[in-house]
């Protein structure tokens, strides 16, 4: 027995030895940046040089941060970041606490009734109160709803927002909320069959300073069109990688209205959604400017529709990154309480900088370096492609892994993969310069 015990020890210190703190990891990964930082800038000299010829050497400068040095450092924290994740394993299996579900919905008569079926198929022992939130439509979605939850014997009621916007609608719906958590959900949106039971099981999990928690959204509707399965590699990969280092150093950015847990208190304390184009965003960053932290659970999975034709996908994107300015006006970084939501959304600050870059002069560089003008794009440029697609065999390789621990399979997609590392940025950059200046000439919002 005793040497049992001895050993049990020693397991215990071994464990205890191996344990890094988040701070140790935020400090390990800006160090591990600068350091690729310092190798980039090494490197690059001959080009700032050879650059300088022709737009001066202060300009040379400006384009070889934008396009090299800022994105080669921001790739590197977050390969490192990855590398470091240790997701903290869900203590609670067995869950039997109330949660509202909340969903806005305008002229969604078609897919209400899917969306509703998914919550009913839940594995989840608590009861699940739904409220519709019928926001001005003009066909029969509030009829819909009511006859799903009928033939479903769901718990659902449905209310009336007369006035336009996601913001009203969801503002209006958290006064009839009664639990002590609520869930917001699109209408277009299937929840996995686990989704609410791991969702709701990281809050009780987590410290209880943690207010919210965002889950993962993947594409549902990504074999319709290229532009679709362009998209699901970059929620499987980008948005998800993206989550997951934000979430390590507690402080998820966006908890997004597609599918996040919040705790009810938390929304009614901050004056519930704000009137803002992208209202999850601001709402979030309010949490994080009371001290609150917002976590990410990469085992909460939902599946949703995203833009088939490129009108749709640029109104959706602009609004992103208008939403992202609106955030960085309602809250300064610097104004942040906690060190690592600082750093993240001060991150935010030099994006509108680079997307201007990349659009205005990488990819003219681009098109220069077809006709023998290896001014701008050139070798050079390449050194930051090894970083990505380590970023992104990492991030795929544990998103695997969360794939195989729910019973699901990764649909092949190796034409939108290409597509997606190869351009996906060209068409991101140029649709958030659209954005950033609709929100700076204050233009008209547009949701759909």
């Amino acid at each position: 027995m005793d040497k049992i015990a001895n050993e049990q020890i020693k397991q215990t210190k071994t464990k205890r030895k191996l344990y890094v703190s988040v701070k140790a990891k935020f400090i390990i990964s800006i160090f591990f940046a600068l350091i690729w930082l310092s190798i980039s800038i090494y490197f690059s000299i001959p080009w700032v040089k050879s650059l300088a010829i022709h737009v001066t050497l202060p300009i040379s400068l400006l384009i070889v941060i934008g396009i090299a040095y800022i994105p080669g450092y921001m790739n590197a924290f977050m390969v490192s970041s990855l590398l470091l994740d240790r997701q903290p394993a869900l203590k609670l299996n067995d869950i039997g606490i109330p949660v509202t579900v909340l969903i806005a919905c305008y002229n969604e008569e078609k897919s209400i009734g899917n969306t509703l079926r998914y919550i009913s198929m839940q594995e989840y022992n608590g009861i699940i109160k739904i409220i519709v939130i019928d926001n001005n439509s003009n066909d029969k979605t509030a009829e819909m709803a009511l006859k799903a939850g009928k033939e479903m014997n769901l718990n659902l009621k449905v209310i009336q927002e007369p006035k336009p916007g996601k913001n009203f609608a969801l503002t209006t719906a958290i006064d009839y909320v009664d639990t002590e958590y609520v869930l917001t959900l699109d209408a277009d949106t299937l929840l996995h069959k686990v989704a609410i039971k791991n969702i709701v099981s990281r809050i009780l999990s987590a410290p209880d300073d943690v207010c919210a928690i965002a889950g993962t959204v993947l594409v549902r509707n990504g074999r319709s069109t290229l532009l679709a399965k362009i998209q699901e590699w970059d929620y499987f990969l980008g948005i998800a990688s993206i989550k997951r280092l934000q979430g390590l150093f507690q402080g998820t950015l966006v908890a997004q209205g597609a599918f996040s847990l919040y705790k009810t208190d938390a929304i009614k304390q901050v004056g519930g959604w704000p009137d803002a184009i992208g209202e999850d965003i601001v709402l979030t960053w309010k949490f994080l400017g009371n001290k609150w932290k917002v976590y990410f659970e990469p085992l909460a999975v939902a599946f949703t529709e995203v833009p088939e034709l490129l009108k749709h996908f640029y109104r959706q994107r602009s609004r992103w990154a208008r939403g992202m300015v609106e955030a960085l006006k309602v809250i300064k970084p610097w104004r942040q309480p906690l060190y690592t939501v600082k750093y993240l959304t001060s991150c935010n600050l030099v994006m509108p900088y680079l997307d201007f870059v990349y659009t205005f002069v990488w990819i003219p560089g681009l098109f220069l370096a077809f006709f023998g003008y290896y001014w701008i794009v050139g070798l050079t440029t390449l050194f930051v492609l090894p970083l990505a697609m380590l970023q992104n065999y990492i991030l795929y390789r544990y998103q695997k892994g969360v794939f195989s621990s729910l019973n699901l399979k990764i649909r092949k997609n190796n034409f939108g993969f290409i597509i997606y590392v190869l351009f996906y940025q060209m068409l991101m950059s140029p649709i958030s310069v659209a954005g950033y200046l609709q929100e700076f000439f204050s233009l008209k919002r547009v949701w759909k």
